[in-house]
């Protein structure tokens, strides 16, 4: 018998790593925790079969586990890994299928998706712009970031002008961050992609490509700019770690609980093309996105504000994993288990 297992849905690297993250907070607040995993699914053609699939083998490893572990509290890590539970649970989610599921992609999980957030005994939100996302529902909730931690000393070489991550070149925008670097760039400047292979040649642009976390976060000390354009962001851990590596973050205002925004505001206005979201989260058509881009990715590399990194460190204290271990032991465990573990 375990306190607390978690239904990891685990189809990506970064899933599984915010999964292991939650267990080892568990852990260290003294709960016992049993992870769950699902087992990998092959790839199908729509996102509503995909989640379909997905859900299947989430509901078959908590059958199992469930029964294994007979724990105190299940913790679903995805809404899709709760769509189709075999036991209520709590549901930790980045952001709900009512906003990252439109029209015929979210049919049947949008439906399902508001029932399950009704009865679920408690929402673990990694932003507390999630929930707003979701309609604001009535269910106690948890907001527990992702930790994150700069991932070396201070102070090295920045020798790379700009980086950027697009392992969803669409979402991340990663056709707006090339159009703005080619207007931006000066001879010998060069922006780094990370997370994709496709990567148009261009002057000054070097792919990257997919490289393992450790080498991911070497570049971003190296790298004096972190720029991104989403077109939508449901969390942005990698705009957290830039920031916590010393970055300048570039981006614009973007739909989504997009947790680094905020950050990125109060360190340098001048650098988030847009501002305050809009309605819809837009902040103007394509071509004034770029221009704001192009015109913040110089002030970043040739006016940048005094002590940024210091005051980025500084920023994402809450983010940072004492503090989400504090929260963790303070209000997540107990509301989980009604009671401190023995």
């Amino acid at each position: 018998m375990v306190d607390v297992v978690l239904v990891s849905l685990g189809s990506t690297a970064g899933l599984r790593a915010a999964d292991a993250e939650l267990a080892g907070s568990l852990s260290r607040a003294g709960a016992s925790v049993a992870v769950l995993a699902a087992r990998p699914q092959r790839d199908v053609r729509t996102l509503a079969l995909t989640d379909l699939v997905w859900a299947h083998a989430a509901r078959a490893a908590a059958r199992l586990g469930i029964e294994d572990h007979r724990p105190r509290a299940v913790v679903y890590c995805t809404v899709t890994a709760a769509l189709l539970w075999p036991r209520p649970g709590a549901i930790r989610f980045d952001a709900p299928a009512a906003a990252n599921r439109p029209g015929r992609h979210g049919v049947w999980q949008r439906p399902v998706e508001r029932s399950r957030l009704r009865s679920a005994p408690l929402l673990i939100p990694q932003a507390s712009g999630a929930l707003v996302e979701a309609g604001s529902p009535a269910t106690p909730s948890v907001a527990v970031p992702i930790p994150v931690e700069p991932s070396g000393p201070p102070g090295g070489e920045r020798d790379i002008a700009a980086i950027t991550y697009a392992a969803n070149p669409e979402k991340k925008g990663l056709d707006r961050v090339l159009a703005a670097w080619a207007v931006a760039r000066r001879e010998g400047e060069e922006l780094a992609v990370t997370g994709t292979d496709r990567v148009p040649r261009a002057p000054g642009v070097r792919a990257a490509g997919s490289v393992a976390p450790h080498e991911y976060r070497a570049l971003l000390r190296r790298a004096r700019v972190f720029v991104t354009a989403p077109r939508r962001e449901d969390y942005g851990l990698a705009q957290l770690e830039a920031l916590a590596d010393g970055c300048a973050l570039v981006t614009n205002a973007a739909p989504g609980p997009y947790a680094a925004l905020a950050l990125a505001l109060e360190l340098d206005g001048r650098l988030v093309v847009g501002g305050v979201r809009s309605a819809d989260g837009e902040t103007g058509n394509e071509g004034d996105v770029i221009d704001g881009l192009a015109r913040a990715i110089r002030t970043a590399l040739d006016d940048p504000p005094p002590g940024y990194a210091e005051r980025a460190l500084a920023a994402i204290a809450p983010y940072r994993r004492a503090a989400v271990d504090a929260t963790v032991r303070e209000q997540l465990l107990p509301a989980l288990l009604g009671a401190p573990p023995t």
